[in-house]
Parts: C-alpha cells; sequence; structure tokens
C-alpha cells in the first residue's frame, strides 16, 4: 500500500500544481503547452501507477479477499462447533431433567413407603400401649380384689372370734360339726 500511496500523492500533486497554474495567469483555463502543463509527466506517471498500481491493489485486495473468506470459514466453523455445543448441551439438560424427575418420583416413592411403616410401627406401639395399660390395669385390679379378700377375710375371722368369744350354742355347734362332716364327706 506504501508504493500506491506515494504514486497517488505525486499525481494529486501535479494534478494542484496544474490548477494552481492555470489561476494564476489569470483565471480558470486551458494551457495547451505539453510541456509546460507537464501532461506528458502526467501520462506517464498515471500509466506507472495503471502499471504497477495494479498489481499492488490486486494483490491487497487477493489478500484482502482471502483474509475475509478465512475469516468466513473461521465464524462457519465456529457457528458449527456452536451448533453442535448447544445440541449436546440440550442433551445433557433433558438427561439432567428426566434424572431430576426420577429423584423426585423415587423420594415420593420412599416418602409414600416411610409414612405407610411410620404408620404402621404406630399402630403397633398403640395396641403394645392398650395391650400394657389392659395388663396394668387387670393386674392393679386383681391386686385390689386381692386386698379385698384379705379385709374380708379378716373382718370375718374377727367377727368369728368375736362369736367364738361368746361362745356357741349347742344346737351352732352340731350344726357347724355336721356341715363340716358333710363337706369332708363330699
Amino acid at each position: 500500500m506504501g508504493n500506491m500511496g506515494n504514486f497517488l500523492f505525486l499525481a494529486a500533486e501535479a494534478v494542484h500544481s496544474e490548477m494552481a497554474e492555470g489561476a494564476a495567469e489569470g483565471g480558470f483555463g486551458l494551457n495547451l503547452d505539453i510541456l509546460e502543463t507537464n501532461l506528458i509527466n502526467l501520462v506517464i506517471l498515471i500509466g506507472i501507477l495503471f502499471y504497477f498500481g495494479r498489481n499492488v491493489l490486486t494483490n491487497i485486495l487477493n489478500e484482502r479477499r482471502s483474509t475475509i473468506e478465512s475469516a468466513i470459514q473461521d465464524a462457519e466453523s465456529r457457528l458449527s462447533e456452536a451448533k453442535s455445543s448447544l445440541t449436546t448441551a440440550e442433551e445433557q439438560l433433558k438427561q439432567a431433567q428426566q434424572e431430576a424427575q426420577r429423584i423426585v418420583n423415587s423420594a415420593q416413592e420412599k416418602a409414600e413407603a416411610a409414612k405407610t411403616a411410620i404408620l404402621a410401627q404406630a399402630e403397633v406401639d398403640v395396641q403394645k400401649l392398650q395391650a400394657t395399660a389392659a395388663a396394668d390395669l387387670n393386674a392393679e385390679r386383681d391386686r385390689a380384689i386381692a386386698q379385698l379378700k384379705q379385709q374380708v377375710v379378716a373382718l370375718a375371722l374377727k367377727k368369728a372370734e368375736s362369736r367364738l368369744g361368746e361362745g356357741i350354742s349347742d344346737d351352732a355347734q352340731q350344726t357347724l360339726i355336721e356341715r363340716s362332716i358333710a363337706q369332708l364327706g363330699a
């Protein structure tokens, strides 16, 4: 690009000097003197620019084209990689969602099983508590009955002793002996 810039600068400078000379002479006009206007120099300069500049410009444009093409190819390859990565990520997301749903379902099943087991154990515990309470109540009742029997026996013995102390009539003694014999014989 450096050579091309130099050529363009020289061409612009030559045109500028031509215009300045025409304006200095009193106005705008055409100077047809070929040597004075440097028309030959300009034609040579434009020819050189065209001859050498064409190759430089062609090379620059070719380089630019290849750079753009490689950038496009690179962008297309990155796009295809991104699409592939997106597809993979979507598949992984779908699998993760399925796994999460499976875990939730499994947790719900385990929670339901645990709930059932806890309720069954609570039922067994309640039945054990009821049985224990009934056994305790029966034992307490039996103890109270035994205590009452002891008290009744003690009172009966006291009453019997007091009656014995008063004496038993002969008829009552005879009746008591006969009953005792009858019970022993039976």
